[in-house]
């Protein structure tokens, strides 16, 4: 199966560059598309200081789509929008003060890769971040995503030298153009091994084996297994576990080495639905392999909102694995969850992927009914299962049902008290938007239009324009 390969290099025009990050494009650009992927065969997409961040989300949303392996090649900086505080990877118009209408916020990458099939997603990063952005990150770990594995490192402000250089990212596609694509953790070893010196005092992020360096002979630098021929200067770890196969203290004071994949907050499959072993499940859904067309998001894009791409017309996404030698679904007993299967989720994809639309929504409604039950319909176990079964609503086909799941999702967030410029509120109320815009039925979409004109006046969302958006439209639908 051909592998897709997403080349980003974005950093602000202008004084606000803190690193030259679309000079590390050439050097890319010179490795072979296959060894960029480490499939026989692959489709590159190239972004060079793009402007539009939505123009950014719908090929990243394409990109995600695919069914195959994807590798993400990301260089630029990290800025934290004045408003929520969060992360943004800055694009060439962005600015300190439009951060948040100009930037790329990290959670919509995370939104795109989390329900990625487990092991076929890989985030190489080279980062630079601006003071704040910088003192966010000893707090809170950048995450794409459970699924996703991520190397790569996050470095502080240049100071006033002028535009950092992009070595980290630099060094991989140099160790690339040998035409040989080793293990990831391997490769991001052998860069971080070539500037150590440089990422001493980075935020690094990679699999515990690799987690932290800070150069040979210095204290902090680990070995991964194998290593030990390799000489003086290779000593034990750098620092005591975190719990999260960190190392704690690694580089600079306070500092961390992810995982990649932080573990974030975990659902567990309630008592009433545990029988056949079924163990902790984390919070993100796996999303069954899809063969989106490129312009999945044209729709959401239009509109100013984010959405999961949705399987193409008439490509039925079971195909690709049962090529690949997958095995039918084992039968579901009464309790809803396959025997000997530990994560519901498996079960649902592959409920999905084989069509079975309506056994897969029965499998997150009793888990959804037993979060419910337990913890309340506002716990984070409960909405997590109301989110998937409106995912499974779109898979399924049904826009309608669909828009009126992430419309409960949304009025539930708010009425537990979330703001409603909070990631989660302002992402339900978009995948809600778009699947209205979806819905083929007339009359349907006037039932449910003005449930969600209010609802967007209380969440207006990033972009100016939606709820006037949702007004025009419902404005046509009661001439017909």
């Amino acid at each position: 199966m051909p592998g897709t390969v997403l080349l980003l290099a974005a950093a602000p025009l202008g004084r606000g560059r803190l690193v030259d990050a679309a000079s590390v494009l050439p050097v890319l650009a010179a490795v072979a598309p296959a060894v960029l992927s480490g499939t026989d065969t692959a489709n590159v997409v190239e972004l060079a200081d793009p402007v539009d961040p939505q123009g950014v989300l719908t090929r990243l949303r394409a990109a995600a789509a695919a069914p195959g392996p994807l590798t993400v090649y990301l260089t630029g900086q990290l800025h934290l929008d004045r408003r929520q505080r969060l992360p943004h990877l800055a694009l060439a118009r962005t600015t300190p003060a439009t951060v948040r209408y100009t930037a790329l916020p990290w959670h919509w990458i995370r939104e795109e890769l989390r329900l990625r099939p487990p092991g076929r997603t890989a985030v190489l990063l080279d980062l630079h971040a601006d003071p704040e952005a910088w003192r966010y990150l000893h707090e809170q770990p950048l995450d794409a995503g459970r699924t996703a594995a991520v190397y790569g490192r996050v470095a502080p402000p240049p100071g006033r030298r002028g535009p950092a250089e992009p070595t980290y990212m630099k060094t991989v596609a140099t160790l690339l153009r040998s035409g040989h694509r080793p293990p990831l953790d391997e490769l991001h070893y052998q860069a971080l091994a070539r500037i150590a010196e440089e990422t001493a005092v980075n935020v690094l992020l990679g699999p515990p084996q690799v987690a932290a360096y800070a150069g040979p002979g210095e204290p902090g630098f680990g070995a991964p297994p194998g290593a030990a021929a390799a000489g003086p200067g290779w000593t034990g770890p750098a620092g005591p576990s975190d719990g999260f196969g960190a190392v704690v203290g690694a580089g600079h004071p306070g500092g961390y080495a992810g995982t990649g994949a932080i573990p974030g907050p975990r659902v567990d499959v309630p008592d009433a639905v545990r029988a056949g072993g079924a163990g902790p499940v984390a919070a993100d859904a796996v999303r069954p392999d899809s063969g989106a067309a490129a312009d999945a998001g044209d729709a959401a894009g239009d509109a100013g909102v984010a959405e999961p791409a949705e399987p193409g017309a008439g490509e039925g996404p079971g195909d690709d694995a049962r090529a690949e030698g997958g095995a039918a679904s084992p039968p579901v007993p009464a309790d809803g969850l396959p025997e000997a299967v530990g994560d519901p989720h498996v079960a649902i994809s592959d409920a999905v992927r084989d069509g079975r639309h309506e056994e897969a929504d029965a499998i997150a409604a009793r888990l959804q009914e037993a979060a419910v039950g337990e913890h309340g319909p506002a716990s984070e176990d409960a909405l997590h299962w109301a989110e998937v079964r409106a995912d499974l609503a779109m898979f399924a086909g049904d826009a309608g049902r669909s828009c009126r799941g992430w419309m409960t999702v949304a009025e539930t967030r708010l009425a537990a008290g979330q703001a409603p410029d909070a990631p989660a509120v302002e992402a339900a109320v978009d995948r809600a938007h778009h699947q209205w815009g979806r819905i083929g039925d007339t009359a349907r979409a006037r039932e449910l239009g003005p449930a969600l004109a209010e609802l967007r006046s209380r969440v207006p969302g990033r972009r100016q324009g939606a709820l006037e958006d949702v007004r025009r439209q419902l404005r046509g639908l009661q001439r017909t």
